[in-house]
């Protein structure tokens, strides 16, 4: 992490803000707790990342921030600051208002979130005609230049075609460009590499980094990849059974581990080193 980022952690509030998390599921009227008093920063222009094995609650932790949590969880703990509004106190509404506008979301599977039935470039500036009041034809202009913005080409051409028409990176990349419509403050992203190849999965990696240095955006970013961590992101929760058991600069993170969990996923990947300062695996 470079001095200047380290510096962005003290000197003004966080994009996002999360103190004292905790999540429950019920069943058959017995509650049990799956997060454990959370608490996780997100500075402006910042890229941090949440890892941890499948169960350890980061998914659910950056669910919470969208109240999108699924059925049976509800948070029984805890405050969700993005600056100074406190999304736990906002109604459905307001919330529904709020994501996609100040806040936008890149899932796992981005072909199970785009309508198979509506052409790219009519999803892609549809938050525009909701949230801005964008005519039609405004939208679709402002699409193609979304789309020029990941680097799709022809994007005048590709803004008419169908999900299915697009390669798995640029279906990825569509979804990236429709949270970038609004130029939200915080980006969420859960999982969005998982199911690409390298070298796809480098090239959406390059692109959020552009987005971070472009839009000054604070990323949250969900990954069991340490690999996507040494890469991407400057600072780094690391989860297991709920709790974040560690945080740190990425640099402090691979080189002076302080958990034995972090030590133990460390050890897992015996390829991986610490990042160099390019932010590259060395």
């Amino acid at each position: 992490m470079s001095s200047e980022r380290k510096h962005a952690r003290t000197d003004r509030r966080p994009t996002l803000s999360i103190r004292g998390l905790s999540i429950a599921f019920a069943r058959r009227q017995v509650e049990t707790t799956v997060v454990k008093d959370v608490r996780l920063d997100v500075w402006p222009g910042e890229i941090v990342g949440v890892i941890g094995e499948s169960g350890s609650g980061k998914t659910l932790t950056a669910l919470s921030a969208l109240r999108m949590l699924p059925k049976h969880a509800r948070i029984t703990a805890g405050g969700i600051r993005l600056g100074d509004t406190e999304l736990l106190a906002l109604s459905q509404g307001e919330m529904r208002a709020l994501r996609g506008d100040r806040i936008a979301f890149i899932p796992q599977d981005a072909m199970q979130s785009l309508n198979p039935t509506m052409r790219i470039g009519r999803q892609v500036g549809e938050p525009l005609e909701l949230h801005r009041g964008f005519t039609l034809a405004r939208a679709r202009d402002a699409a193609i230049r979304l789309l020029e913005s990941v680097h799709i080409r022809n994007a005048e051409q590709r803004a008419k075609a169908f999900p299915h028409q697009f390669s798995g990176g640029m279906q990825q990349r569509a979804m990236i460009a429709m949270g970038l419509a609004l130029d939200p403050e915080l980006i969420i992203a859960d999982e969005p590499t998982t199911a690409l190849d390298v070298t796809v999965q480098a090239q959406v990696l390059k692109l959020i980094k552009e987005i971070r240095d472009e839009h000054q955006a604070a990323v949250l970013f969900i990954t069991h990849d340490l690999g996507v961590v040494a890469q991407l992101c400057d600072w780094v929760y690391v989860m297991q059974n709920g709790a974040v058991v560690e945080s740190g600069s990425v640099e402090q993170i691979f080189t002076r581990p302080k958990d034995d969990y972090t030590r133990m996923l460390l050890a897992a990947t015996p390829s991986l080193h610490a990042p160099s300062r390019s932010g590259a695996v060395t």
